[in-house]
């Protein structure tokens, strides 16, 4: 799959997810936080608690499907980001990372995926 069609599928899993979450009662802080260690697909608020979302979207569940895909560097790479983005506040929030994984039609949302 050519490059740009996968950042142009990859743009709409980010768009549903954040969706999901709007209609959940969250509030979008950030979209593509991007640094020299990691990235982060959304930021968010539930209440008063900091999320970095991750999104993963796969075709079908076969090779372990999309939460599978959230290897060990990449959880260091978001952990790395949050990092950095803490940095930039004035006080220290309580945070957690979530998930939202697209396999296929179906959409999950895994919260407190790992811990800081």
């Amino acid at each position: 799959m050519p490059v740009q069609n996968t950042q142009i599928l990859g743009r709409q899993a980010e768009d549903d997810a954040l969706a999901y979450l709007l209609l959940q009662g969250l509030v979008l802080l950030q979209r593509h936080f991007l640094c020299k260690g990691g990235e982060l697909d959304l930021i968010m608020r539930d209440g008063k608690v900091i999320v970095f979302v991750e999104v993963r979207r796969r075709s079908s569940t076969a090779f372990g499907g999309a939460l599978a895909s959230i290897t060990q560097a990449k959880q260091r790479r978001m952990v790395r980001a949050a990092q950095t983005y803490l940095l930039g506040q004035k006080s220290l929030p309580p945070c957690r990372f979530d998930a939202v994984t697209i396999d296929g039609a179906q959409i999950s949302w895994l919260k407190n995926i790992l811990d800081m």
